[in-house]
């Protein structure tokens, strides 16, 4: 084998993906596997998006698009921020990428060069820390705790901010902890902020639409801060289309022009195809659609929370949205059964795998390993056996 580049060398494969892939390969041996690695809406596409979609086809809507989307795709999604977020935007601001992560990647690898620091909440979103590394940014890790909901204050980020600070990164609702940042806790990080002229914010917000708390705010609501927002949404999460790569990113013209540029010479546009789903995605009356997925996740976090009570050892908080629990476990830390000792999140999601057939992401994919994250995008009847499966293997641990 040859030599691989010292960029590939040094990002690390996703642990969700590789979680995934783990069960993949267990349930094609006959195991009995319940996954609840991905971060994967369990609903289908709504049948009016896919009717869009194969309606795009029949009419033949099959060529090379503008890199950044279509022209009418770009003012549907202005309309879009209007109409949700209260926020203006032109059609020359929105860049239509190949996913949320690809949107990403772009203004990540726009904005950032060798050395520069980009302050990093933690837990974070397993790709955050792997697009920095391609750009050789130097991360900047903030952790939070349970008891802040995992979230940042101006406090911590006004600390971590150094003369080669260029970029904060972070997610509302988030991943993996389902926090939501209020208006006044945005309104705060953006007060520190906006003190230093050459500092952006990368806010990704594609669970914009699974929120539990009334509404969702957008970091970008700030006048005296919107110049230096790059927004970050998509249509995976909110309207099921994860396999259709949907990315969306609202920016000044200025950085949307270089995502454009790089994207241009990278994938050029997404499909044709999935920017007419998108297209009527936007134009939805989307608490129609959306509520229904919304309130069965709503359901499906208070069950897990319950079942978890019953659980002893695990610590969690009430997540505000996305679908996630994260719970701290560091009670079995040092308990051990058979050829497992438990050290960390790892070694218990690599027991919970073997023993109790219970496909969990360690906390250490997203920068604290006292930590697993357990997704419930999954029916109310896996849950509960997951809980089962869950409870029965941890009891054995001594």
């Amino acid at each position: 084998m040859g030599k691989l580049s010292d960029r590939v060398n040094r990002i690390s494969e996703s642990q969700t993906i590789a979680m995934a892939r783990k069960s993949r390969e267990l349930k094609a041996q006959g195991i009995d596997i319940i996954s609840l690695s991905l971060g994967e809406p369990d609903f289908a596409t709504p049948q009016i998006i896919k009717d869009a979609a194969k309606k795009a086809i029949d009419d033949n809507f099959s060529y090379y698009t503008h890199v950044s989307g279509y022209v009418e795709l770009r003012e549907a999604i202005c309309m879009k921020f209007k109409r949700d977020n209260g926020l203006d935007y032109t059609a020359d601001e929105i860049v239509v990428s190949t996913g949320a992560k690809q949107s990403i990647a772009n203004a990540v690898l726009c904005l950032v060069n060798p050395g520069d620091e980009v302050i990093i909440p933690a837990p974070f979103w397993v790709s955050y820390l792997e697009i920095l590394k391609l750009a050789e940014g130097n991360p900047v890790i903030v952790d939070t705790t349970i008891e802040s909901d995992f979230k940042i204050s101006a406090q911590q980020l006004e600390k971590a901010i150094t003369p080669k600070t260029k970029v904060i990164m972070l997610s509302t609702p988030c991943n993996p902890t389902g926090s939501v940042y209020t208006k006044q806790e945005l309104k705060a990080l953006a007060e520190v902020v906006v003190k230093y002229p050459e500092l952006y914010i990368i806010s990704d917000e594609i669970y914009e639409h699974i929120n539990f708390i009334g509404g969702h705010q957008s970091f970008a609501q700030f006048d005296f801060i919107k110049d230096r927002i790059i927004t970050i949404n998509g249509v995976s999460k909110g309207f099921a289309m994860t396999g259709w790569r949907g990315g969306i990113m609202a920016a000044p013209k200025w950085i949307a022009q270089a995502c454009d540029k790089i994207q241009g010479q990278f994938t050029s546009a997404t499909s044709s195809i999935t920017q007419k789903a998108m297209h009527k995605a936007m134009e939805l009356d989307y608490p129609t659609y959306i509520e229904p997925m919304r309130n069965a996740f709503l359901k499906r976090r208070d069950l897990v929370l319950k079942l978890m009570k019953d659980i002893p050892g695990l610590k969690t908080n009430t997540p505000q949205g996305a679908f996630y629990v994260y719970p701290e476990v560091s009670y079995y830390f040092g308990k051990k059964y058979k050829d497992h000792v438990i050290n960390n999140g790892t070694d218990l999601t690599i027991f919970l795998l073997d023993e109790g057939h219970l496909a969990l992401v360690p906390g250490a994919a997203f920068g604290e390993d006292r930590y697993v994250r357990f997704s419930y995008a999954t029916s109310e009847e896996k849950l509960i056996e997951a809980l089962r499966r869950m409870k029965e293997a941890l009891a054995k641990l001594q």
